[in-house]
């Protein structure tokens, strides 16, 4: 969950490193540092804090000359974040140096056996033990690709390494193990880093780096190898989208900036399978025939694409007539239930590098289940070992809080759900038409609602000091719920919790205080009167309800606070309007709060370990 980046060519090191973890600092802002290469001798810096005071202490890079170097922004795992802690970390002699992303499990076991030959350790990092061990090998060796094979046969978790060798100069060296680790080639330079953002201003040649695989940089020429120590060839790729992307573009933050590009990323992301007037998903390598033969579907996901998969478990089910069960892989990974062999797991994550993720679809594909995974990003790991890719068009994705990649990936199960539903012979033509009207309308709705997000703004400042909030609603309005509540509590602070609805009487109504926000999610006509009796509940409490439901609902019109109502559309793609106030809302006590939208405390984008 850390930002990694490496540089070998003519330029300055240290204005490369600077820039590209500049684009990496949503991965890891607890501290940061550079290690660079000159005149045989490795120069580091690094300190607690944002990538700004590693900036201001090296004075962009003057205190630090080299054209060869390796950087590294920290999200802490083990030891808190400190100057001592944060990357890189080096070898007693400082003959190597490396940053590292990931878990080493058997730090501990590393760590003695290395004492018994004299090695002392100054940090609490895991980090500092694999270092280490790479050292140990290597001064065996005196070669670092030799060294790194050994270190990695020994080396227990999931890990990516970047590493400079201080005999080797010009030279870095990269490792992998489940987490992501992008090479890119320039002209007479080239770069390592954990997302291809970060190098994209200098290149957008790039290859893709294979599990445990090992990557050596010179000027211009990037060699990789396998654990035997033999070469490899691998196909350049081409990165197609534009690096504007990846800017704010006028925005106060990215995150209110990706809010508005959802009506684009659900657009892009229906047109991506839909042609000549139907569906095709024959080109993410799911036949009709395939379609037909399956029994079951597990959806597995962390966080807010469970929350996208909660969604589509209900649409599905609705619409194709397929069991389905949503499953947190967290949990997946280690539960031993049995398994439907004629089941497709559909594996959601945005990063495609989703640790529990990644681990919970190994574990499908283990018990001979197909796979379909939905990701945003071309190449990731999740995506090259899944059976089939559904991509979502959301493009980059940088607040940490994540908006049109959670849109973009309801569109994708609609998409599937209408499909499986039409072969499955569940629904006809006509149906399979009007729904895909129905989803080629959303983007102009959700833009609608965009149009009056002022008035959130303003509700947003009753909440400025509010401690508790509930999100309540029923079927799909509960999985709403859960996004609504996650986006509240991850960017404001404010503690929420998401309640299906029917489940506020056995035990939550009784935390309901004077004022407390309730929101109630109200897009399924069958159940306005259920979820009407249950917000009545916690506005006799002294409950604040704030009431989101689709136009024509009159459910509690005397009764809520405030209400904001969304456009109509078919009720099985509801969420992905009525989810878009819900992100506003949170958003904006998070600015009330005069908090860090983009970059909230203790979270990183891609969660890359256990």
């Amino acid at each position: 969950m850390c930002g990694i980046l490496g540089y070998t060519g003519d330029r300055q090191a240290s204005d490369i490193l600077l820039n590209g973890l500049a684009k990496l600092e949503y991965r890891g802002y607890d501290s940061a540092g550079v290690a660079v290469l000159n005149n045989g001798e490795i120069k580091i810096a690094k300190n607690k804090g944002r990538l700004k005071v590693l900036e201001e202490k090296i004075k962009s890079g003057q205190e630090v000359p080299g054209t060869c170097g390796i950087g590294h922004t920290r999200w802490a795992t083990h030891g808190e974040p400190s100057d001592v802690n944060a990357h890189p970390l080096w070898s007693d002699d400082m003959s190597v140096v490396a940053v590292h992303n990931g878990i080493v499990e058997n730090y501990r076991e590393i760590k003695n056996e290395l004492a018994e030959h004299g090695y002392k350790f100054y940090s609490q990092t895991d980090t500092e033990a694999a270092v280490k061990l790479i050292d140990f090998y290597y001064k065996q060796e005196k070669n670092p690709l030799k060294a790194i094979i050994k270190a990695i046969h020994k080396i227990e978790g999931s890990y990516c390494f970047v590493l400079l060798f201080k005999d080797f100069p010009g030279e870095v060296w990269g490792a992998r193990k489940d987490l992501p680790l992008i090479a890119g080639q320039g002209k007479g330079e080239s770069f390592l880093a954990s997302d291809v953002s970060a190098i994209l201003q200098d290149t957008r040649q790039v290859y893709y780096l294979d599990n445990m695989e090992i990557v050596q940089l010179k000027k211009g020429v990037v060699r990789f190898f396998d654990t035997e120590g033999y070469a490899k060839h691998k196909e350049l790729s081409e990165v197609t989208w534009d690096m504007n992307a990846a800017e704010k573009g006028g925005f106060e933050h990215f995150m209110m900036k990706e809010i508005h590009e959802q009506a684009r990323a659900v657009k892009d992301t229906f047109g991506s399978v839909y042609h000549s007037g139907k569906i095709n998903l024959e080109d993410l390598g799911l036949a009709d025939e395939n379609i037909k033969d399956v029994s079951q579907i597990y959806i597995i996901a962390c966080g807010s694409a469970y929350h996208a998969g909660a969604v589509a478990q209900y649409v599905i089910e609705d619409l194709a007539k397929i069991p389905v069960r949503i499953e947190l892989a967290s949990e997946f990974r280690y539960r031993n239930m049995p398994l439907d062999k004629n089941a497709l797991a559909i594996i959601i994550s945005q990063s495609g590098e989703t640790a529990d993720t990644l681990a919970a679809m190994r574990r499908a594909k283990d018990n001979g289940i197909k796979t379909l995974a939905i990701v945003n990003v071309v190449g990731s790991t999740i995506a090259r070992e899944a059976d089939s890719v559904f991509y979502t068009m959301a493009g980059p994705e940088i607040a940490v809080a994540t908006t049109k990649a959670y849109s973009a990936q309801l569109i994708a199960c609609y998409a599937l759900a209408i499909q499986f539903a039409k072969v499955r012979g569940v629904i006809d033509d006509a149906e399979v038409a009007r729904l895909i009207t129905e989803i080629q309308a959303l983007p102009e709705k959700i833009d609608e609602i965009l149009d009056e997000k002022e008035v959130l703004e303003e509700l947003a400042y009753k909440f400025v000091n509010a401690r508790n909030a509930f999100y309540l609603g029923r079927n799909i309005d509960y999985a709403v719920a859960m996004e609504g509540s996650l986006k509240m509590k991850e960017i404001s602070y404010l503690h929420s919790e998401a309640i299906a609805a029917g489940e506020m009487k056995h035990g939550p109504i009784s935390l309901i205080e004077k004022g407390m926000l309730v929101a109630g999610i109200m897009t399924q006509k069958n159940l306005y009167q259920k979820i009407a009796s249950n917000m009545l509940e916690a506005r006799s409490r002294g409950g604040f309800l704030l009431i989101i439901a689709t136009r024509g609902c009159e459910a509690l019109k005397d009764e809520a606070n405030f209400i904001f109502n969304i456009p109509e559309t078919d009720e099985h793609f509801a969420a992905s309007l009525a989810v878009i106030p819900l992100q506003l809302l949170g958003y904006y006590v998070a600015v009330a709060r005069k908090l860090d939208v983009d970059k909230p405390r203790n979270l990183a984008k891609s969660v890359t370990v256990e």
